[in-house]
C-alpha cells in the first residue's frame, strides 16, 4: 500500500469518527431539548392553590393553557416562594414559574415573558385592636410613620419595588414571616400584627373562607401604589425559541393591554 492510499484510509477514519461525535452530540442536545420543563408554583390562593389535593385557581389554569398551547414539555410541581427563587438562584436548568413582579434584583436571575397578569392595587388588612388607630391616619405614608404600629410582612416575596423600598424606611415595628399571606392575615385577626398589605384578590377570596378574619377591618388609604404586573419567569437556559412560544400562547390567551 502506497503511503497516499494509506493517508485517504486514515482520512476516511477519521471523518467517520468526526460524524459518529457530531451525531452523538446532536442526539444529546435534541434528547436535552425535549427534557420537560419544571414549571414551579407556590400556594397562594385564589390565584393558584390545592382544594382536597386537587390543584385550581385561576392562574395556575392560566399557566397550564400557556404551556399546553405552547406544545413545549412540562411539569408542574408545587415549591413554596423561597425555594423557587433559591434554585433560580442555583442555576436550576429547564425551570420555570409564574405570577412574579418583575423587580431588579431579578433581572440577573431569570428570563421574563409577556404580562400574565395584572394586579389591582394592594389593600389594607387591619386587626382588630389597631383598627381606630389606622383609621386615624389619612395616607400610606402617614401610617408607615407611626411607631406605636406593627407591620406584618410576608418574606421571601415582592410587593413591588414602591412597597419594598417604603419597608425599608417604615418607623413601624416589623413582624416578618416566610409564611403564606394567608397565615399572616390570621397573625393580625389575633393582634401580632396591626395590620399587612394583601393582594386585593386574596382578600377578596380569604374573607369569604377564612371565618378567624372576621373581626378584621379592610381600610384604603391614600398614596397606595397602582397594581403591577406578574409575569412568567425562567431560567436562563431556556432556549429564545421556547420563550417565543410562550409568548406567542400566552398572548393569545391574556392580549396585553394597551
Amino acid at each position: 500500500m502506497n503511503q497516499t492510499s494509506g493517508d485517504n484510509k486514515m482520512n476516511l477514519y477519521q471523518l467517520a469518527g468526526m460524524l459518529c461525535t457530531a451525531g452523538i452530540f446532536t442526539i444529546r442536545q435534541s434528547a436535552y431539548a425535549q427534557e420537560p420543563i419544571t414549571v414551579a408554583w407556590r400556594i397562594k390562593p385564589p390565584h393558584q392553590y390545592l382544594e382536597n389535593g386537587v390543584e385550581k385557581g385561576v392562574l395556575l389554569e392560566r399557566a397550564k393553557q400557556v404551556f399546553s398551547n405552547a406544545q413545549i414539555p412540562h411539569r408542574f410541581v408545587e415549591e413554596p416562594a423561597k425555594r423557587i427563587w433559591s434554585n433560580f438562584s442555583g442555576g436550576s436548568k429547564n425551570y420555570c414559574s409564574f405570577g412574579w413582579y418583575r423587580i431588579p434584583e431579578r433581572e440577573t436571575l431569570v428570563q421574563f415573558s409577556e404580562v400574565f397578569h395584572t394586579d389591582p392595587p394592594h389593600t389594607l388588612l387591619v386587626s382588630p385592636a389597631a383598627a381606630k388607630q389606622v383609621a386615624a391616619h389619612r395616607s400610606l405614608k402617614s401610617l408607615m410613620s407611626d411607631p406605636s404600629l406593627t407591620l406584618g410582612i410576608v418574606d421571601a416575596v415582592s410587593y413591588g419595588p414602591e412597597l419594598d423600598t417604603m419597608f425599608t424606611t417604615t418607623k413601624n415595628k416589623v413582624e416578618r414571616s416566610t409564611t403564606l399571606p394567608m397565615i399572616m392575615a390570621r397573625m393580625v385577626a389575633a393582634n401580632r400584627a396591626s395590620y399587612m398589605l394583601i393582594d386585593r384578590e386574596d382578600w377578596e377570596y380569604l374573607k369569604d373562607k377564612e371565618e378567624s378574619l372576621s373581626q378584621t377591618t379592610q381600610m384604603d388609604l391614600q398614596g397606595m401604589p397602582a397594581g403591577l404586573n406578574r409575569y412568567i419567569v425562567c431560567s436562563k437556559d431556556v432556549t429564545a425559541e421556547q420563550m417565543r412560544k410562550i409568548n406567542t400562547a400566552l398572548l393569545k390567551i391574556y392580549p396585553v393591554r394597551k
